[in-house]
């Protein structure tokens, strides 16, 4: 991913969260967005009595005041709001990640070559009554692979795909600079949208606002920032994921106590909630409600400004890494619904080998390694976002920190003001925040790129792009990405993963489980999901 605070004088360094979500959605992004339609409306809805038609009420514990754009966003409300208003030629099982035919009518048969040509689904229709054509997915490929334009899914695509050609008005080819299956699943993040509305002067400026018109079962009917975004069900919809809801209204409630209240009793007033709080488990359980968690690579990282010294000695940052008691972490914060890191990659991936250097509580050895480093007398801040699990888990690495003589300050506050200090290159030690890549993606390549890389934004944040090691890692990130071999391939992420655990510049300290809660009485065929939001494109009224 390019440094989009460089690159494009447009996309201003202050708007970088808005834009992309840089914490994988781990936060509210307070952006201040003007509404698209007059006044909100009442967030109370649940529909007209019972019966199907009634309004399914979903309580969303994120802004959805973040960027809508799909070629821009990472903002967890809007990206999985997106998933139900948009297709991409493919999309993906929320769970599992296989790619299913969506817009196109099949899956390539050959994940290997380096030529997929896709048949449009005859029928489909965008929600304002035109129909998608050939022309709509080439036209959002080419904003994708455009060198002047900067997109979030630009580094998701552009380092394996050539060019998107247009055959006739129902079939494209995508043309693969190597071959690469991965890229199967990548293109859901490829939202196809309509050329006739979004080339418009302004669209795009409309679209991260909040503007939203697909070819998905549900059509976008409200959006108020900070408030709430309606749904109904696009009746001219012929694809794979038909609507089982009449109307939808998705609440945006970013503190944890109103959001549990709203799910919760005899009067509650939604059917599903996500980013339930640990503490909260047994009250709604005992309730009724279904609780259930997704153990993903939802995690608390340490990010190092390698230019401030000492921590552009490895030693210090891993002297700070293993002095942090991640069980008592875990116990006391994370209620145990969450593992210490054992490598980039938590233990699920698909991809994960445990790193060579696992940072396990060894206070001993912090004093050691920060002593050979001749350091001492060391005083931190921590700068931190103010995620509600975020701030729970400070205190942990306070105590550890000072523990071993490291005198540490806590400075906890909105995500926006902890990313405009680093956009505007203002001096800071360590920040720590929360991340959660697989709302992209299961697959280790997207994955560490979206965290790694020369053009980084991440790695612009913590100063360390031209540091030898890492010049010689972005090689290896690389050479991995081309290699055909699947087992080969997997084997040169974990080597190169094991360089990102010794070196610490951005690393996870925990992976934690996201919650969701529902009512089972009321609703069937919910998948907690181990990435922030919900999909209920599979679900229906129990």
């Amino acid at each position: 991913m390019r440094d989009v605070t460089h690159d494009v004088p447009a996309l201003h360094r202050r708007s970088f969260l808005k834009y992309t979500g840089a914490l994988g959605a781990a936060a509210a992004v307070s952006a201040s967005l003007s509404a698209c339609s007059s006044g909100p409306e009442s967030t109370n809805e649940t529909g007209g009595g019972g019966g199907r038609d009634r309004t399914l009420t979903a309580v969303i514990g994120y802004g959805n005041d973040g960027s809508w754009d799909p070629t821009q966003t990472a903002s967890a409300f809007c990206m999985a709001a997106n998933n139900h208003i948009y297709e991409g030629l493919l999309d993906t099982d929320p769970i599992s990640r296989e790619p299913y035919a969506a817009l196109a009518t099949q899956v390539p048969a050959d994940p290997n070559s380096t030529s997929w040509k896709f048949t449009l689904r005859a029928g489909a229709k965008f929600h304002d009554g035109k129909p998608v054509t050939a022309d709509d997915v080439v036209f959002v490929f080419d904003r994708i692979l455009d060198p002047k334009t900067q997109t979030l899914a630009k580094g998701f695509f552009a380092s394996w795909l050539k060019e998107v050609r247009r055959i006739d008005a129902r079939n494209v080819e995508l043309v693969l600079k190597f071959p690469f299956p991965d890229g199967l699943a990548r293109l859901t993040l490829a939202k196809i949208m309509p050329k006739h509305v979004f080339s418009r002067p302004g669209a795009w400026e409309d679209a991260i606002k909040g503007k939203a018109i697909g070819s998905g079962p549900y059509r976008q009917t409200a959006h108020h920032p900070k408030s709430n975004t309606t749904f109904e069900a696009f009746a001219d919809y012929n694809g794979p994921r038909k609507p089982a809801f009449k109307k939808m209204n998705w609440l945006t409630i970013v503190d944890a106590a109103p959001r549990v209240a709203r799910i919760s009793g005899a009067s509650a007033g939604a059917q599903i909630a996500d980013n339930i709080p640990y503490a909260n488990i047994k009250q709604l359980e005992s309730g009724g409600l279904t609780v259930a968690g997704g153990a993903g690579m939802n995690n608390l990282f340490l990010m190092f400004n390698t230019r401030h010294k000492p921590f552009d000695d490895v030693r210090v940052r891993q002297a700070l890494h293993y002095a942090i008691d991640t069980e008592k972490m875990v116990e006391v914060a994370l209620k145990g619904h969450g593992k210490p890191s054992s490598s980039f990659l938590n233990e699920s991936n698909p991809s994960y080998r445990r790193a060579k250097t696992v940072y396990d509580h060894d206070p001993d050895k912090a004093k050691a390694l920060l002593k050979e480093a001749g350091v001492s007398g060391l005083e931190i801040e921590i700068l931190a976002v103010n995620v509600s699990w975020i701030v729970d888990c400070l205190p942990t690495i306070k105590s550890s920190w000072d523990a071993i003589g490291v005198r540490t300050t806590l400075a906890p506050q909105e995500t926006t003001a902890v990313f405009t200090k680093m956009d505007q290159k203002q001096d800071y030690q360590v920040v720590a925040a929360a991340s959660n890549p697989n709302q992209f993606g299961l697959d280790a390549d997207l994955i560490m790129h979206y965290n790694y890389g020369p053009e980084n934004l991440w790695m612009q944040y913590t100063r360390w792009a031209d540091n030898s090691v890492a010049k010689a890692l972005f090689t290896d990130m690389d050479r991995a990405t081309r290699e055909p071999d699947p087992e080969k391939k997997k084997t040169m992420i974990q080597d190169y993963i094991d360089v990102v655990a010794e070196q610490a510049v951005l690393y996870p300290v925990v992976h934690n489980e996201l919650m969701t809660a529902w009512d089972p009485k009321q609703l069937a065929g919910i998948r907690a999901q181990p990435y922030p939001g919900i999909n209920l494109l599979q679900a229906k009224w129990a």
